[in-house]
This record gives C-alpha cells, structure tokens and sequence, in this order.
C-alpha cells in the first residue's frame, strides 16, 4: 500500500508541476498559494492514513517547493539568494522558467525582472542539474516485496516424483 501511494504520489507531484512549467496562467502567488495549501491536505491526509513512512511526501518536494518559489518576494539580491537555498528538488531550468512564466495578477504583484533571473542563474551556476525541464511522469519506482523466511525447513520438503525433478539432490 506504501509503495502504491509513493507511485500515485510521484504522478500528482509530476503533472502538477508540468503544467505549471507550461501553463503562464497558473503561475502566479495566488495559484502559489492554492497549491501549498492542497499539498498540505494531501500531506494531512497521509498522517491521518499512518502513510507517513511511504515516501509520498517526499515525492511532492519539488511541487512544495515550486508553491513556495511562486509565493516568496523576487527582487533583492538577498531573495535571490533565499530561493536558492530553498529550491533544492528544482532544476535551475524549471526555476528560472517559472520565473519567466510568473504572471502578477494584480496591482499589488510585478513581473519578475531580468535582472533578477539572471542573478538567480548566476547564483546556480555551480549546480549540476540534469538538461530536462519537465519530469517523467511515467517514470516508475521498483516494487520491493519484504522477505519473510518459511517455518518450513527444506530437508522436510516432500518433492513428488510426477515433478520429474529427479536431478535435484538433498545436501
């Protein structure tokens, strides 16, 4: 059931934050804010269900993290730097194209300079991230199934000689 929920977990995190890199608008602090605070239902929802073990949340890292990249200020070079620090499950590619794809949606908010991504991408510069900008959302996580040892010893296994299986031999 874990491992069901990790893979389902995984998909949401992934097409969520797909359409989020391709759709402009949606990006914005409203949206930012809808999005952290049906992570934290899901996330509620896992605690309520003793799921918390799975990995489910944890998959959602990059979607908790690109809510939050929508919602903190961009202008100073010291907010430059919090999102930095903070943005450690995004690529510098889907960071710097949220920002690109920031959409004000009132009076209140501005567009995200130049400036300021430029010295976002300089900030992550050093970074080795991977080239893609959208995440695999068929990409599946190996199945582990627990081993639990028999209380049957092999010497008391009976092989039926229809199994034809006469070239094994009991050590």
């Amino acid at each position: 059931i874990q491992q069901v929920f990790k893979q389902l977990f995984y998909m949401i995190n992934a097409v969520a934050l797909n359409n989020l890199l391709l759709r402009k608008d949606v990006c914005s602090w409203s949206t930012g804010m809808q999005l952290r605070f049906n992570i934290s239902q899901l996330e509620e929802w896992l605690r309520g269900k003793n799921l918390q073990q799975s990995g489910a949340a944890q998959t959602l890292e990059p979607l908790i993290q690109a809510a939050q990249l929508l919602q903190l200020k961009k202008k100073t070079s010291e907010d430059a730097e919090a999102i930095c620090t903070l943005c450690t499950s995004l690529t510098t590619q889907q960071i710097v194209k949220i920002l690109n794809l920031y959409t004000p949606v009132n009076e209140f908010e501005e567009r995200v300079t130049v400036a300021f991504i430029r010295n976002i991408q300089k900030h992550l510069q050093e970074r080795n991230d991977p080239p893609q900008l959208l995440l695999d959302f068929k990409h599946m996580f190996p199945v582990l199934f627990p081993f639990s040892p028999s209380a049957i010893t092999m010497d008391s296994i009976h092989l039926p000689a229809s199994l034809n299986l006469d070239f094994l031999n009991k050590v």
